[in-house]
């Protein structure tokens, strides 16, 4: 099995896991409110379903993709919103139907990209690898809303790598989109996986670190949770610094979360 392959795998099975919170809800239920300001079930479903469908085009049509560009540079900051806004007021069952449909052609026009190609984005252009690991980011991070809505404890998979690596990937970002230098030296991270073993990232010498659960990083880095309510450690001020402002989703620094 290709690397690309199994990290395709891993975002179908991501959206799989989701699929089965919302699946059965009755169609009332999909206004239930999360914990992402004014979105509901269905903006949550939405928001990816929209983005899965942004992200087929640029795979497949990169000038139409690019009009879509043009669109978004008209109101950066709403674009994407509206989009979910619009796809939310689908009948459930048409939405879900639209989402199942659109993970699944993602896959397929990922796994068909030729090897070494980069794909335009919002941001900088992504291989079809990144754009799948930032797909299983979104996917897990909105699944996590839901599950906060519905009152559910997700237990965590290996899959979590994929947000995990992001979230360390995305370090340098987190500090200049707060207008802040990034740190000249990489850090250590370690963090214990869901199986209880260990990944790392960065020299093992390195003078700052962070080291905790896993789950906690991911947590922090897509804003669903404050540091102050996790076991992540930091050593260093530049690093203690990072888990302020880590931020593994392109855009804006979003508001994050209130300590509990």
């Amino acid at each position: 099995m290709s690397e690309l392959r199994g990290v395709l795998d891993d975002l179908l099975a991501e959206g799989e896991s989701l699929d089965a919170m919302v699946a059965s809800l009755p169609s009332e239920a999909w206004t239930t409110m999360t914990p992402a300001a004014g979105w509901t079930i269905a903006h949550q479903i939405a928001h990816l379903a929209w983005t899965d469908d942004a992200s087929i085009l640029a795979a497949t049509d990169a000038a139409a993709f690019q009009e879509v560009v043009t669109e978004a540079w008209k109101n950066p900051t709403g674009f994407v919103d509206e989009g979910a806004e619009t796809l939310a007021l689908i009948p459930p069952a048409e939405l879900l139907t639209r989402w199942r449909t659109g993970r699944v052609a993602l896959a397929t026009a990922l796994g068909g990209v030729t090897a070494g190609v980069k794909l335009p984005w919002f941001g900088p252009p992504m291989s079809p690898m990144s754009m799948a690991t930032a797909r299983i980011m979104e996917t897990w991070a909105h699944g996590l809303d839901i599950a906060d809505a519905l009152g559910i404890s997700r237990q965590p998979t290996t899959r979590l790598r994929h947000v995990a690596h992001i979230s360390v990937r995305t370090r340098d970002f987190a500090f200049q989109v707060h207008n802040l230098t990034p740190p000249a030296e990489p850090f250590h991270v370690a963090l214990t996986a869901p199986d209880g073993s260990t990944w790392t990232w960065g020299p093992s010498d390195a003078a700052q670190s962070v080291t905790g659960p896993a789950l906690d990083m991911c947590l922090v880095a897509t804003q669903r949770r404050h540091r102050a309510d996790t076991a992540l450690v930091a050593t260093g001020p530049d690093a203690d610094k990072w888990l302020d402002i880590a931020q593994a989703f392109a855009g804006l620094p979003g508001p994050g979360r209130q300590p509990s």
